[in-house]
């Protein structure tokens, strides 16, 4: 009986790794592309020395955030069998989802920080 709950409880572990894992590889597909388009050349106006610095902190952030969720997505990518591996990747799926969401926040945070800068400077 004991066994029974044991596999079921995995069961619903992998699937809960499933999807947190397309949400993650969706996490980190929509910051690249808002990255991407955010950074393309273009009518920039000139922004402060401190504003400029705040925006390339932001900018490290949230890349060294993106590159640490797609280690775990990485890590994670490989079925298995045995019960204890399949922990250790549904863990690995949980890390790289909170990284993934901390890239998605220093993106917004930064988004932020653009808008502010642009409603006090007009």
């Amino acid at each position: 009986m004991l066994k029974n709950h044991l596999r079921r409880d995995l069961r619903w572990l992998r699937r809960q790794a499933r999807g947190d894992r397309r949400i993650t590889v969706l996490v980190l597909t929509l910051v690249t592309a808002a990255w991407t388009r955010q950074l393309a050349p273009g009518d920039a106006m000139p922004e402060p020395e401190l504003l400029f610095l705040l925006s390339a902190g932001l900018l490290a952030v949230s890349g060294a955030a993106w590159f640490t969720s797609a280690y775990f997505l990485a890590r994670s990518a490989r079925a298995r069998r045995e019960p204890v591996e399949v922990l250790r990747r549904v863990t690995r799926v949980s890390r790289a989802k909170e990284w993934a969401f901390i890239a998605a926040g220093a993106y917004v945070a930064w988004h932020v920080l653009q808008f502010v800068t642009v409603l006090v400077m007009t």
